[in-house]
């Protein structure tokens, strides 16, 4: 790569372990995604309520925020970059409450509080936007559209509806128009000629998008960069899309025209990929079948290596997959060891949605763009990883029930279970509802609903009937927390007799802290486990996912079609806490398992194999995931073994898995890492879904991580 643009690139990232630092230092540690937010200046903004709660709710009270927020949020310019423009403001969180206090849900507390349910009411996003729509309008276009379906949906609610996104287009411009007025100012005090003619020519691409359609590639990426920025800053959205296939044709079109090389083109994307770490998607088919690999899919992979920062990109897996993009996107895996990219498994994913009564090619356009969640691009309203209940929880209601009465057994233990799984998918698929029907009066989507087919065509927001589809996910977690109680009982009371009831019900309540108890646990949990082939843990695991399927379908009505799926994200701390010892050996508080993974415990690399079969088999197979958390040895994940870790990761695809999250750690880098953060600030993890930097992760957060990959 040119030399000049590299080294703007390591200045690029220098900076920007330079902002997380600052971001440690004057707001703490956050567990969530390394957002590409930066510290803003201190009284600034603050929010403007309109309840007394102190909160702000409804279509007047955001878009009158967000355009307050936008006429005087920072510019950032670097010099160095390709793009203008960062976020600083998380205005859904800057809120007290996140739902109206006008619409309560008292009537679901009880069962939510029960059963530990996080129910997704007034929750943000989750959902994806077509980026496609916004690079064929611009700002102008979208503004020319609102206003024809202004003059078609002429209801004062529906005018009120129009003006506000028009406002919120103009506020977004006025920001862009602010950014082009400092870097005019900075180039013509520039001295360096090279910094100078990147600032010029900065200006000139946000002249151009400022309201008009992008036409280049360095446009687009600015046209994307300031929607998702204008976006994050509402509520936090951070989907993605396809993104080589988003860029392709300007990239060709810039390279027939001769206005960039390889080179250039690398350096836009690596600036691209480092302003905010959202989700992206490579390769795999498009809707006709089509692979979607370019040359730009590498250019993107290679602007990844450059920028090695936290990063969410996706590899598509299916059998027409580029070979090289492929390999490649394994050996930069293997290389950096900075958990990116992960890997998708389209052959399960466009099956399970099928089975909504979707056509393929529809199916095959809902890509990776979310944690753990596909969607469709401006299609669909979905709720992606925003509603999860706790089994474990679910499980411990069901024991301590029974173990009150008179009679024990895995039978009415099953019986018991299955009575609350069921009041507690009830309860969720209620608090959707609720949330459906009440959410445009609490946190409309006005940014979002730009780039969505339907809300502007229709005058109504995508939560209140605006979207085309609405595939609401209902996700599980502490599967096999469950599962090896079940199996635990089973084999050790009821197959081997080691065990009597009152022992274990005396020990569980203790939390194996009376007397032979830590004798006890030892015998649960070295019981059969979910993971292994053939196991009694994976017969009972098996039994749960098809109980949760059936619930959580039997729930669809009308457009909505709700979809069950497996993963806990980073929730599996609070879920823990909130439940006590179980039958499995595992002690009171302490996490639960991870999404659809085996208890921690399970063999690293020795059981590659197994892990992949076992996940792969327990999918809820409706086009949601239950992704394979895998955490790989750096001694195996070397370049000798790149094939191998393919292969692996096709056979997990081929045998139905949807999604594979990999860590590539060293256990003594790692334990270093969690006693001393500051001293390992490049060290990237990917926690879950997505990847943060370590050392802005909470000692809890660290620990979580830390005891996947070095628990015995």
């Amino acid at each position: 790569m040119d030399a000049i643009l590299d080294n703007k690139l390591r200045n690029l990232r220098a900076r920007k372990l330079e902002q997380t630092k600052e971001k440690i230092q004057k707001e703490g540690l956050l567990d969530e995604d390394d957002y590409g937010r930066i510290v803003p200046p201190e009284g600034l903004w603050n929010i403007m309520p309109n309840n007394p709660d102190g909160s702000f709710y409804g279509y007047d009270a955001w878009t009158d925020n967000f355009c307050s927020l936008m006429n005087v949020h920072p510019v950032y310019v670097d010099p160095d970059d390709a793009f203008a423009g960062r976020w600083m403001y998380f205005m859904s969180k800057m809120r007290k409450n996140k739902w109206n206090p006008e619409y309560p849900y008292d009537h679901l507390k009880p069962d939510i509080e029960k059963y530990n349910i996080i129910c997704g009411i007034g929750d943000d996003a989750h959902f994806a936007p077509d980026f496609r729509m916004g690079l064929e309008l611009g700002w102008g276009g979208l503004t020319e559209k609102i206003e024809k379906y202004r003059k078609i949906n002429d209801t004062p609610e529906q005018i009120h509806f129009y003006d506000l996104h028009l406002r919120a287009i103009k506020a977004v411009q006025g920001w862009i128009l602010r950014h082009i007025e400092k870097i005019e100012s900075m180039a013509a005090e520039e001295q360096d000629p090279i910094r100078k003619e990147n600032l010029l020519e900065m200006a000139q691409t946000n002249r151009n998008v400022v309201s008009g359609v992008p036409r280049t590639l360095r446009e687009a990426c600015q046209w994307i960069i300031w929607y998702h920025l204008a976006s994050r800053t509402y509520n936090r959205d951070g989907a993605g899309g396809q993104i080589d296939s988003l860029l392709q044709p300007y990239y060709e079109k810039d390279m027939e025209e001769g206005r960039i090389n390889d080179d250039i083109a690398v350096y836009y994307l690596g600036c691209f990929l480092i302003n905010d770490p959202i989700y992206w998607q490579l390769g795999g088919p498009d809707a006709d079948g089509k692979d979607q690999t370019s040359r730009i899919s590498f250019l993107i992979l290679q602007a990844a290596d450059k920028i090695n920062t936290s990063l969410n990109i996706t590899v598509r897996v299916y059998d027409g997959l580029n070979k090289d993009l492929f390999r490649k996107s394994v050996e930069y895996l293997v290389k950096n060891r900075n958990g990116w990219p992960r890997f998708s498994g389209d052959k399960a994913l466009v099956e399970g949605f099928m089975k909504n009564g979707y056509s393929a090619g529809l199916a095959r356009q809902r890509i990776a763009v979310g944690c753990n969640w596909m969607s469709l691009p401006g299609l669909e309203y979905t709720m992606n990883d925003l509603v999860k209940i706790n089994i474990a929880k679910v499980f411990e209601v069901a024991f301590k029930e029974m173990t009150g009465g008179a009679d024990c057994s895995t039978d009415l233990l099953w019986k018991i279970f299955s009575g609350h799984l069921s009041a507690a998918v009830q309860t969720a698929a209620d608090g959707i509802r609720h949330h459906l029907k009440y959410q445009k009066y609490n946190e409309p989507e006005l940014i979002l609903n730009l780039l969505s087919h339907g809300p502007i065509e229709k005058g109504t927001d995508v939560s209140d009937g605006g979207a085309e589809y609405y595939n609401l996910s209902i996700d599980g977690a502490g599967l096999a927390v469950a599962a090896d109680s079940f199996a635990a009982i089973e084999q050790r009371m009821e197959k081997e007799g080691k065990l009597s009831w009152p022992t274990l019900i005396e020990s569980v309540r203790s939390d194996y802290q009376n007397e032979g108890g830590e004798i006890v646990r030892n015998i649960l949990k070295n019981s059969s486990h979910y993971g292994c082939e053939g196991s009694i843990g994976e017969k009972w695991a098996l039994k749960i996912r098809d109980l949760f399927v059936e619930l959580i379908r039997s729930q669809s009505e009308g457009r909505y079609k709700f979809i069950p799926g497996f993963f806990s994200w980073a929730n599996t701390i609070a879920f823990g806490e909130a439940v006590g010892a179980t039958p499995n050996g595992r002690r009171a508080g302490t996490p639960i398992s991870h999404g659809a993974n085996p208890v921690p415990g399970f063999t690293v690399d020795g059981a590659s194999l197994a892990l992949a079969s076992s996940i792969a088999k327990i999918q809820p197979a409706y086009g949601n995931t239950a992704p394979m958390q895998w955490e790989l040895d750096p001694s195996f994940a070397r370049e000798k073994n790149v094939d191998v870790i393919c292969a692996i990761i096709r056979t997990h695809t081929e045998l139905g898995g949807t999604l594979i999250n990999v860590n590539i750690l060293d256990r003594d880098t790692l334990l270093k890492a969690h006693e001393n953060p500051a001293a390992y600030p490049e060290l990237v993890v990917r926690v879950t879904g997505f990847t943060a930097y370590f050392s802005m992760l909470s000692p809890r957060f660290r620990q979580l991580v830390v005891d996947r990959l070095v628990e015995n």
